[in-house]
C-alpha cells in the first residue's frame, strides 16, 4: 500500500480525499486550521493533521511517515505554501503533483467592461481609492490590512469571510465593525451574491480569480444583474499541474499499477 500525503484546505482537497477513500487508498491530509479539518470526510482511511507548517516542518513530517507521493491541493493564491511543499517534496525525493484550477481570465479581460483585472491587492486598493460607492470584499480574512488604506473603508467596505475565530479576531485587530462583516461559508449562488450586493447598495465586488469551484461565475452573473462591477485580483502565476479530474485519472492508473487499491 502506497503512502500518500495530501495538502488540502480547498474544495479540490476534499474531492481528492473522497476519491482516495472510495478507492480504498489510505491518505494523510494536512490542513492549516480546524475549519479545514471539519470540511473533510470522516473515514478510517483518512488521517488528518492540523496546523501550519513551514518548509523545515514539512520536511520533518514527510520524512517521519516515509510517504511515496505528495499532492498539493492548496489554494491557487497560497504561493508561499505551494513553494514550501514543492521544495520539501524535492528535498525528500518524493513525487510531487500540483492540483490547479482552470483560469478564464483571457476570455473575459478584453470583452467585458464590467470586469476589471488588477495584478495585486495593493492595486485593487489603489483602484478603490479612485472610485465611489460601497464595496463587497470577498478575498478572505488573511488580507485585511491593505483595505484599511481605502478611503472611508469603515463605512464603504463590507467583508464576507468564513466565520472562524481567526477571521473575527483579524476584523477586531484592523478596526472593522461587526456590522461590516458577513460570516458565511461559500461558495455562493448567483442569487445570494445578487441579494447581498443589492442589500449593501454595492457598486463593486472584489474577488480573486477562483475559477468555477470558487463560485467565480456566480459572482460575474450577480454583479451584472445588480449593475455593479467585478474587481478581480489576478492569480500570482501561471501554474503547471493537473485539474482534479486529470489527477483522478492519473491516480487510478497509479494505484492500480502500484498496488494502492484493495
Amino acid at each position: 500500500m502506497k503512502r500518500i500525503v495530501l495538502f488540502a484546505g480547498t474544495t479540490e482537497g476534499r474531492k481528492l480525499c473522497e476519491f482516495f477513500i472510495n478507492n480504498g487508498q489510505p491518505v494523510e491530509a494536512c490542513v492549516a486550521t480546524e475549519y479545514g479539518e471539519i470540511v473533510l470526510p470522516q473515514s478510517d482511511d483518512l488521517k488528518i493533521h492540523v496546523g501550519r507548517m513551514n518548509h523545515e516542518a514539512m520536511i520533518e513530517f514527510l520524512t517521519s511517515i516515509s510517504c511515496d507521493l505528495v499532492i498539493d491541493a492548496t489554494h491557487p493564491y497560497a504561493v508561499d505554501v505551494t513553494q514550501n511543499i514543492k521544495k520539501a517534496a524535492k528535498a525528500c525525493n518524493i513525487r510531487y503533483e500540483r492540483v490547479i484550477r482552470d483560469s478564464y481570465e483571457e476570455d473575459l479581460e478584453n470583452r467585458d467592461d464590467q470586469i476589471i483585472f488588477v495584478n495585486t491587492l495593493e492595486e485593487a486598493v489603489e483602484y478603490l481609492n479612485h472610485v465611489e460607492g460601497n464595496v463587497l470584499i470577498t478575498t478572505g480574512s488573511k488580507v485585511l490590512e491593505p483595505y484599511c488604506k481605502v478611503k472611508d473603508f469603515e463605512d464603504r467596505l463590507t467583508f464576507r469571510m468564513l466565520p472562524t475565530v481567526e477571521a473575527m479576531e483579524a476584523c477586531v485587530k484592523y478596526g472593522i465593525k461587526a456590522k461590516k462583516v458577513i460570516g458565511m461559508q461559500g461558495p455562493f449562488s448567483e442569487e445570494m451574491n445578487y441579494l447581498m450586493l443589492k442589500e449593501l447598495d454595492a457598486t463593486y465586488l472584489v474577488t480573486k480569480e477562483s475559477g468555477s469551484i470558487g463560485g467565480f461565475y456566480e459572482k460575474i452573473a450577480a454583479t451584472r444583474r445588480a449593475g455593479a462591477r467585478l474587481l478581480v485580483i489576478r492569480r500570482p502565476d501561471v501554474e503547471q499541474g493537473m485539474t482534479v479530474e486529470e489527477l483522478q485519472r492519473s491516480m487510478t492508473s497509479y494505484l492500480d499499477n502500484k498496488g494502492g487499491c484493495k
